[in-house]
């Protein structure tokens, strides 16, 4: 199925914000063959170029303009795209002098002449790589020993690794607080609870473990520092906390959204990155009902101004108010929007009226006004289904994901039948090619309600959000929607789950 998607283009360029100040990166990485490099920044998930050198001698890369780098975690990429090493810019980091004596790594010699902190980050870098070393010099002692005692070796091996990197991870930063590194390192840093009580049952108290992390996850974190944003450690901490912290829960996540959106500065780039990537995320969520969350971010940032400036197109906005408005009926527990339909045995009624010949929406115009009152008592509506459950079907012939969906529906819906579950199938062809249609369902002996748009009065897109077929909804008897767009294998589940909640 085809997915609909905006493109999330924030406005903002990388020297328009800035001071007045100039930047001069000067980097020598000896016997370094490429002839072009790349200063890059992190944004949220992705690495922006923000300078290209092309013209190196010898390993010696520049990088210089007239306007101040944004404060963040930088990278020197070569000609191949590969990340040769990290480094810090911020207001006292714009001229840097780097170098490396390396020939194979660049990492193990890395040196700046001219910034203390530099040097001190470039530590922790080795570190790290001292530390992967050590642990990949475990491996060979690893052979002749069966795979579950290979795997406790190597496990009490990380376990000491990682205490130490934690270790030193927390001393590097106590020892380097109030510097912006030690604000972006931070973000690495999990606040557990140490001293676990017990529980009445004799166990860990699980939900003292929970609401202690929950509450110290962003401890330490300033969102009002758009510079944690440009480092790789901040968009990998905000969707941990949603995916694995918070409820998942529309409402819940909606309430931490405002929360952390209420601490960043409104026009900040923290502030339209953060509200670009939630829109983004929940707009395109595969979770069922999180299309809620999209609509409230929607309703509280973009109806009323708040997300002002944060696309460098107005109709990007217009496009995703949109978008909000055809969803915000289609949410779970709404009711379903009414929809008039024509069964398939009145089709010749309609033929009679003249729509299977007109040519153009002007005629198609004047027939169905010519003719209302008879349509009027030929349509089918889908509230007048009586069930206790209605399976509302969007589909087409030509579809193929349709033909392997229909059949398993159609003996699905028998089984049901026989399950003497009270349950209609009002199945809506998206299309307008009659005979085949009427083929079709004649062939695979589709014996619940077939119905078309054969006045075009709909507008499916719109109405049902259909933009690719087969789409599923679940309805109660009142006709909310209790389920959306599942495939065939979920509605038995899904019916069952229903039952068991009366």
């Amino acid at each position: 199925m085809k997915k609909i998607t905006f493109l999330l283009v924030v406005l903002f360029s990388i020297n328009s914000i800035n001071a007045q100040n100039s930047y001069d990166i000067k980097i020598n990485l000896k016997h370094c063959k490429d002839t072009i490099a790349y200063l890059t920044f992190y944004q949220f998930d992705k690495n922006m170029i923000v300078d290209t050198c092309t013209n190196i001698k010898n390993g010696k890369i520049v990088f210089n303009g007239k306007k101040k780098l944004y404060k963040g975690i930088y990278s020197l990429v070569g000609q191949g795209k590969s990340i040769y090493f990290d480094f810090i810019v911020d207001d006292d980091n714009q001229n840097l002098d780097i170098s490396s004596e390396s020939v194979s790594n660049y990492k193990e010699l890395l040196q700046c002449s001219n910034s203390k902190i530099q040097n001190d980050f470039f530590n922790y870098i080795k570190y790290f790589e001292v530390q992967r070393v050590e642990f990949e010099s475990y491996l060979p002692k690893t052979k002749g020993l069966s795979k579950k005692d290979s795997t406790d070796f190597m496990s009490s091996k990380q376990k000491i690794i990682n205490e130490n990197i934690e270790s030193y991870e927390k001393s590097f930063i106590t020892k380097n607080k109030g510097s912006f590194i030690s604000d972006a390192l931070n973000l690495k840093i999990e606040k557990y609870l140490k001293d676990i009580p017990k529980a009445s049952n004799g166990r860990p108290d699980s939900i003292l473990v929970y609401n202690y992390y929950k509450k110290h996850y962003w401890d330490g974190v300033d969102f009002k520092d758009d510079g944690l944003a440009r480092t790789p450690f901040f968009h990998g901490r905000l969707t941990r906390y949603f995916e694995s912290v918070v409820l998942r829960d529309p409402d819940s996540v909606s309430v931490e959204i405002d929360r952390i959106m209420n601490q960043a500065v409104e026009g900040s780039i923290m502030y339209k990155l953060l509200l670009a990537n939630f829109v983004n995320k929940y707009e395109t969520s595969k979770v069922m009902g999180f299309d809620k969350v999209f609509v409230t971010i929607v309703d509280k940032y973009f109806k009323t101004g708040k997300a002002k400036d944060i696309y460098n197109d107005d109709n990007i906005v217009k496009n995703i108010i949109n978008r909000a408005d055809i969803l915000r009926p289609l949410l779970l527990e709404e009711i379903a929007p009414e929809l008039p339909m024509i069964p398939i045995e009145s089709h010749d009624k309609i033929v009679k009226m003249g729509f299977e010949n007109a040519k153009t929406s002007e005629e198609l115009t004047k027939i169905f006004y010519a003719n209302t009152t008879e349509i009027e008592k030929t349509f089918l509506k889908l509230r007048s289904i009586k069930a206790k459950y209605t399976l509302l079907v969007f589909w087409d012939v030509d579809c193929s994901h349709c033909q392997v969906e229909i059949p398993k529906l159609i003996d699905l819906y028998h089984q049901l039948l026989k399950d003497k579950m009270d349950v209609k199938v009002f199945c809506v062809y998206t299309q307008q090619e009659f005979d085949k249609y009427k083929k079709y369902v004649d062939e695979k002996k589709l014996d619940w309600i077939n119905v078309y748009d054969g006045v075009h009065y709909n507008n499916l897109k719109d109405k049902y959000d259909i933009y690719s077929t087969p789409v599923i909804y679940i309805l109660d008897k009142d006709k909310k929607i209790k389920a959306k767009r599942i495939d065939v294998d979920q509605i038995k589940t899904i019916l069952n789950a229903l039952d068991k909640r009366k």
